[in-house]
């Protein structure tokens, strides 16, 4: 269980913790935000091309009794 203590003491606390993290360097960074936008276009395009498929074949379905 924590123990209480003073905002001063907490803040020197999350000083401490945050000078511990292994930050990306700048390159890291860009790669990843690279890949996660690549990832958002391809969801994207096979998201749009399944909902074009399965309304198409909806349609082509319910239109085929007429």
């Amino acid at each position: 269980m924590a123990s209480k203590s003073n905002p001063f003491s907490f803040l020197q606390q999350v000083r401490t913790e945050t000078s511990k993290v292994t930050w990306p360097s700048r390159r890291e960074t860009m790669i990843s935000t690279v890949m996660v936008l690549f990832m958002v276009v391809f969801a994207a395009l096979f998201f749009f091309a399944a909902d074009q498929l399965i309304g198409w074949v909806l349609s082509f379905v319910l239109n085929a009794g007429n």
